[in-house]
């Protein structure tokens, strides 16, 4: 495959041109294949990393449900080579209980609608909303879960650790969360080097604004997606 893109082998070479750390928020990027059309292959992104001497890990950061099928996928993810990172994921219950508000009440709808939309909303359209949750309480939904594990804080301290104490002076973040924006920066204005391995409208305002380079991930995607959605002009040359 890196005797068919050379220009490319040479774009992550320029990239990856200092000792460097590659940190995947996965529950972050996971999310992007609705929007990509195809999926990542953990084993060959991790076979590609590998083939630059200058990357010294990569560090994967996802959650643990009490799910069979989620601790098997994080030994299986271990077992790529991955430094993986994880920890309990929490369920937490979201009320929809408007028995207690008035149909004109934006009180619930504010904890799954975000307020400039909100504020936008016609009263007939909360009213709308409330009615429908209206009928949810009266079968008896009175909430919702949500799953919730963030890994924002590990990331940033890893980060933070790897520049003071494991010589790392490249930094590659696979996300496009804001919360990363402040370590970013300051690694940036430290004099390190940071990218940000993304795609398209996957990227938040705060983190575009670091001056961090942002490379779009389907550069590569006959690289790193499952061998079987690699582009068929591409596949007919391997």
């Amino acid at each position: 495959m890196t005797l068919l893109f050379p220009d490319r082998v040479k774009e992550l070479e320029a990239i990856f041109d200092r000792p460097s750390m590659v940190y995947i928020d996965y529950a972050n990027i996971y999310h992007w294949t609705n929007k990509l059309k195809w999926t990542f292959d953990l084993k060959r992104i991790k076979q590609l990393l590998s083939g630059f001497d200058t990357i010294k890990g990569a560090k994967f950061y996802y959650g643990t449900s009490d799910k069979e099928s989620s601790r098997k996928f994080i030994e299986e993810v271990k077992t790529l080579g991955y430094d993986v990172k994880t920890k309990p994921v929490k369920k937490m219950r979201l009320s929809i209980d408007v028995s207690g508000v008035s149909l004109n009440s934006s009180a619930v709808l504010e904890n799954f609608i975000k307020r400039p939309l909100l504020k936008v909303l016609t009263l007939e359209t909360i009213q709308y909303l409330n009615s429908k949750l209206k009928e949810l309480n009266v079968s008896g939904t009175t909430y919702v879960e949500q799953l919730k594990c963030n890994f924002d804080v590990e990331i940033g301290r890893d980060m933070l650790l790897d520049y003071k104490n494991n010589g790392i002076d490249n930094f590659i973040l696979w996300s496009g969360d804001s919360d990363f924006a402040d370590p970013v920066t300051q690694l940036l204005n430290d004099g390190k080097k940071a990218v940000i391995f993304a795609t398209s409208r996957r990227v938040s305002t705060e983190l575009t604004e670091t001056r961090a380079l942002i490379f779009d991930i389907q550069k590569i995607r006959n690289f790193i997606c499952n061998s079987h959605q690699i582009q068929d002009n591409i596949r007919a040359l391997i």
